[in-house]
């Protein structure tokens, strides 16, 4: 079937697809009901309509889980199969998303409101994760030891056990693949708790690993609240692992929770409040405006890396941010299902609130209000761009994550300022630097604090690069090889050989 092209044509299988939405967790290789008979409702925050009502786990489905997912790491049908037969079932998983896309794709767009354009781009991201991690296990070696010839000194590296992901609602299949993939690969049994506001794409998920052949327990799927399920993973004394995307003050808490327990390995991708810095010698002023733009616009704001603090050499602030200004009348919200939209709706009515809160204190603390400000009458939960000029440091829509469309511009006047207001930041996600002296580009990526730093972009990168922060942003890191180092342990071996 040829993929849809137009908003009827998304429309007509939003239609077909709506009324067979599952719902259950997935547990042991089974669609279940919560042990408690708790459910909650999945709304299209573009309508308001009502999705699917989804099984809402606690700690005794979490029991449940982890029971099956240490049994089963324990038999060794997963955790001590070669990895170039991991590897194959991996591939037949990517190969099935690859078959499902748009299915996938449809299903984040109408659960969190993402422009369908986006989750397509999203999904191609998470087949392109589950294959580089498949097609990586099989390529890893261990080490040999520099030892006398009377002995042998092996390094090896295994599996952790039970990992428990917990994954954000912002791009909600993408951050699973990331976390899921990996872990899959190096041998782990895998607890996903997708966030309540967008689970309906790790549930189908959850099918198609089971048709690619993995084992009962391997990976499931407990849709839930934080409070609930997430604490009960987190407090499991046999879950070996915590692998979290969200907010730092989260993060901080399943520290605190790894620590109450067993001590489990924790890796978190935390906040960011992400600065875009253009100096004046950068070329063509009309391109880096869009881009800017975009860093802070796309997926309505709802980014961990957005570029949300704009910083601009002042010889050119006033002409950039009028093409920023220009670049943001450009990509208004719209249907999500509509191919044409670049933003879509705000995750939901909590969100929707919370941004509009900011917006009304950027405008009370003094910022002077350049674009929108405004959300879009309607059923649905949209907030044109919002473009904030004359931002000091100390005002709060300056300093703290908004998760939304609103973009705060800085302006400054030597490198050192630059560099300085780049850093005073509790984050250190991304930051971004626009300029044609490469000795400029060099000194300033060495101090910029940031776990990745984008040059004449923002946010370029493969499966090859690896993606996290410094500083409150977190630690650990997403994609390429590097995150096989995440769900792996190392035991030292040493052999006397007479």
């Amino acid at each position: 079937m040829s993929r849809p092209r137009t908003l009827t044509d998304w429309q007509a299988l939003a239609a077909r697809l709506t009324p067979q939405l599952q719902g259950n967790a997935f547990i042991n290789d089974d669609f279940v009901p919560a042990v408690s008979g708790e459910t909650f409702e999945c709304l299209n925050p573009a309508t308001g309509e009502r999705l699917a009502k989804v099984a809402s786990c606690d700690g005794a489905d979490a029991e449940i889980a982890v029971r099956h997912a240490r049994a089963v790491f324990k038999r060794g049908g997963w955790s001590r199969m070669a990895p170039v037969e991991r590897k194959g079932v991996l591939l037949r998983l990517a190969d099935l998303m690859e078959r499902h896309q748009d299915e996938l794709a449809l299903l984040d767009t109408l659960d969190m409101g993402k422009p369908i354009t986006s989750a397509l781009d999203d999904v191609a991201g998470a087949i392109g994760s589950m294959r580089h991690q498949a097609e990586s296990i099989d390529k890893l070696y261990g080490e040999v030891a520099p030892t006398g010839e009377q002995v042998l000194g092996l390094v090896l590296r295994e599996p952790l056990g039970v990992v428990a992901s917990i994954v954000p609602w912002n791009f909600p299949l993408m951050m699973t693949a990331w976390k899921v993939a990996p872990a899959l690969a190096a041998g782990n049994s895998v607890i996903l708790k997708p966030s309540e506001k967008s689970p309906l794409s790790a549930l189908r998920l959850a099918a198609l690993a089971r048709e690619a052949g993995l084992p009962s327990g391997v990976f499931q799927v407990l849709p839930g609240f934080g409070h609930t399920v997430g604490r009960a993973l987190a407090l499991s004394m046999d879950v070996e692992c915590l692998a979290f995307t969200g907010s730092t003050t989260v993060g901080k808490q399943l520290m605190q929770y790894a620590g109450q327990s067993n001590l489990k390995r924790v890796f978190l991708e935390c906040g960011g409040k992400s600065p875009n810095i253009v100096f004046a010698d950068c070329a063509d002023l009309d391109r880096v405006a869009e881009s800017a733009a975009a860093a802070i616009f796309y997926n309505q704001g709802e980014v961990c890396i957005a570029g949300s603090r704009l910083l601009v050499e002042n010889s050119i602030r006033d002409a950039f941010v009028a093409k920023v200004v220009a670049a943001a009348e450009r990509m208004q919200p719209g249907d999500p299902l509509d191919p044409t939209s670049f933003m879509g709706a705000m995750v939901d009515s909590t969100q929707h609130e919370r941004v509009m809160g900011y917006i009304r204190k950027g405008i009370d603390e003094g910022a002077v209000l350049r674009a929108g400000g405004e959300d879009v009458a309607g059923p649905g939960l949209f907030i044109r761009p919002v473009v904030f000029d004359g931002v000091t440091p100390e005002m709060v829509i300056g300093r703290e994550e908004i998760f939304g469309p609103v973009l705060s511009v800085f302006g400054f006047e030597t490198e050192e300022e630059a560099l300085a207001l780049a850093n005073d930041s509790d984050f250190g996600l991304a930051a971004g630097l626009w300029s044609q002296d490469i000795g400029r580009i060099m000194r300033m990526t060495h101090r910029l604090e940031s776990g990745q730093v984008f040059v004449n972009n923002w946010a370029g990168g493969d499966q090859s690069m690896p993606f996290g922060g410094v500083k409150q942003s977190g630690n650990g890191r997403d994609k390429s090889h590097h995150s096989l180092a995440e769900y792996t342990q190392l035991k030292s071996v040493w052999i006397a050989l007479s």
